[in-house]
């Protein structure tokens, strides 16, 4: 551990002996003290760390020999204090090696007091040819007694966060979902999405692509005969719930096709081949779908032809078009909070942030993360970019990003060397990052702040079985009264498992700081409005007396006379016609009602019509239906 030193006189000598050999003289300097923290230095007797006396620190300077460049001193933790070791990399900014004149960096190690402190240094020097095996030489060892030294007060070294005890649970095997069989297509997609009514996993089809839609009350064995939906000639890559409709769900194909479906009320009791809508307008396989997040019926797609889409799936039109954006074959596309901008992560390593409606590029960062494998973008609540990636040494990486300054990362973590993809899953309402990673058998989650290092380590759930897939539920469907703060649905070759998190408390009543008001199934917007220019943030709920939902309305697709309208061509990234245009909307917006009494009279009168026609063809079935039982007993009876 580092920490902040001052500079006094010290009458005792350089040290000679063995650590002569490491060209770098060693001096003792008086420094400040550091609590005893059990959790960062644990101790080789537990039993008897109560009664230890108090804590103080050891530091030792470790000046570098000049002539030897590039050489640094790392500090790590061990059993009995801290170890360092001269190490070939150049240090971090922040231990660099002082130059002449400037204050050494500190190095201390740490011991009960009237004890000695036993440190043991090995040495790295970048010299040719190397000193021993690998340029290491033999480790040696300084023992020092500490003597009585005031102790100091300091704040403590643990950060404080109400979600540093949060624990992931599985649920028992009665409430899982066993025997589907999850999709075995190579793409990297999640496979599965989740909503307060019903899971929907991507399962494997012969002839064609489908997924499941189960209730989430239907746990259990799945019987090999239970209806799918099953309309997509080619393998389903992606699906996506409708945040504003509940039985509502998008899915996206090899087939080139985006299929739009409504699924019953009570979930599918035979399988569903025809959807609401097809959306039809890539010429290569759709693997990326997300809804808007405020407004209603808009829907993006994405495919490998490098072109993105956006629908009105109201009236089945294509209100944008971007295929200028990307070179090359997009990973992720994620929308903000107020779905004025969606960021994009693409194979030539750019991160990008595009403002849909003006098909314009906001700003682009070229290699956020530089290795070649697949990386993820999400947009924060407070507009900031998580991103997740690979090195160029193929270690998985998280990275935080502001936009408005795309030179440097804010931060940069490593975590692993594992080739899996690594899946954020974003809460804004907690500000808690979850990261999966695709064949790995953990989830690890952050929490994001505002101060440095901006993204803190919480906790790792680790379970026995890799995860094939992951599916989350919105905030509205977990259950409060558990503390319950997320609910992933893991998918492993033939199950889908819950797992809970939850945040530990003794309380029965309402948490308030853990439940904010969130987002709720009412959109902010009309297609329309979203068009037209105006933008708008969720529409928020409380959880505190459970969420109770509303009734669902049917989707109902309007679609346009494209024969009698006709509208020139738009040039790509300019809207579509009809709901691109605001004018096009003048007739529903027009003040003073007289065009929508107008427009009302005429449905009335369309509907009486119809109704006269009903009836009339009622009574004509029922005299036709008289006669032929006229006939019937004609015939019975021999007459005929």
């Amino acid at each position: 551990m580092l920490c902040g030193w001052e500079r006094r006189p010290d009458p005792r000598p350089v040290l000679p002996g063995p650590l002569d050999r490491l060209g770098a003289p060693c001096t003792f300097l008086q420094a400040l003290h550091i609590p005893w923290d059990p959790e960062l230095w644990p101790s080789a007797d537990p039993q008897r760390r109560s009664f230890w006396p108090p804590l103080s620190v050891l530091p030792i300077t470790l000046l570098p020999n000049p002539g030897q460049e590039g050489a640094c001193w790392e500090l790590t933790r061990t059993h009995q204090g801290a170890k360092l070791a001269l190490a070939r990399a150049p240090p971090p900014s922040s231990t660099r090696i002082p130059e002449a004149g400037e204050t050494p960096w500190v190095a201390s190690s740490r011991a009960p007091q009237d004890s000695a402190v036993v440190l043991q240094v090995n040495a790295f020097l970048p010299s040719d040819p190397p000193l021993g095996r690998g340029g290491q030489v033999s480790p040696v060892t300084l023992s020092c007694n500490l003597g009585n030294r005031e102790p100091v007060m300091f704040r403590k070294v643990v950060r404080q966060s109400k979600f540093r005890h949060v624990f992931g649970q599985p649920v028992k095997n009665d409430q899982c979902y066993e025997d589907i069989r999850v999709s075995r297509v190579t793409w990297d997609s999640t496979f599965c999405a989740v909503n307060p009514k019903f899971l929907a996993v991507i399962v494997e089809a012969s002839g064609g692509g489908a997924f499941l839609v189960l209730p989430l009350s239907k746990t259990g064995r799945i019987d090999k005969a239970y209806p799918t939906v099953c309309g997509h000639t080619g393998p389903v890559l992606d699906i996506d719930w409708c945040p504003h409709n509940d039985e509502v769900i998008a899915s996206g194909s090899e087939d080139c096709t985006v299929m739009v479906w409504q699924i019953p009320e009570n979930g599918l009791v035979s399988p569903l081949t025809e959807p609401v809508v097809v959306l039809e307008g890539h010429t290569k396989r759709v693997g990326i779908i997300t809804w808007h997040p405020t407004a209603r019926n808009v829907l993006l797609s994405a495919g490998c032809d490098n072109v993105v889409l956006i629908w009105n799936v109201g009236t089945a039109e294509e209100l944008y078009r971007l295929d200028s954006l990307h070179p090359d074959l997009i990973y992720n596309v994620s929308w903000n909070r107020n779905g004025s901008l969606f960021c994009t992560t693409c194979k030539d390593k750019s991160l990008r942030i595009i403002d849909p409606r003006r098909g314009t590029l906001v700003t682009e960062r070229e290699k956020a993360h530089e290795g070649a494998r697949p990386m993820r973008a999400i947009f924060l609540a407070d507009g900031k970019v998580f991103t997740t990636g690979f090195s160029r040494m193929s270690e998985r990486q998280l990275a935080l990003w502001d936009p408005e300054n795309f030179g440097e990362p804010m931060a940069l973590q490593e975590l692993d060397s594992s080739n899996g993809a690594l899946l954020p899953f974003y809460d804004p309402d907690t500000n808690v990052v979850y990261v999966c990673g695709k064949g790995d058998s953990s989830i690890r989650y952050f929490e994001i702040t505002d101060e440095p290092p901006y993204i803190h380590f919480l906790n790792t759930f680790t379970s026995k079985e890799p995860q094939r897939g992951m599916g989350t539920m919105p905030k509205r469907g977990l259950e409060v009264s558990k503390c319950e703060i997320a609910r992933f649905y893991k998918l492993h070759e033939r199950k889908c498992e819950p797992i809970v998190m939850t945040v530990p408390r003794k309380s029965d009543l309402f948490q308030d700081d853990l439940y904010p008001d969130t987002a709720g199934p009412e959109a902010a917007l009309e297609a329309e409005e979203w068009v037209s220019g105006r933008d708008a943030n969720p529409i928020l709920i409380s959880l505190r007396e459970a969420y109770v939902p509303s009734k669902q309305r049917d989707l109902k697709v309007n679609r346009r006379n494209l024969l009698s309208d006709s509208w020139p061509a738009a040039a790509p990234g300019s809207p579509r016609p009809g709901a691109s245009t605001p004018a096009a909307f003048t007739s529903i917006a027009a003040p003073g009602g007289s065009l929508a009494g107008a427009g009302e009279a005429g449905k009335l009168e369309e509907v009486m019509q119809e109704l006269r026609a009903l009836r009339a063809l009622v009574k004509e079935q029922g005299d036709r239906i008289c006669r032929l039982e006229e006939q019937l007993g004609r015939v019975e009876n021999g007459d005929a």
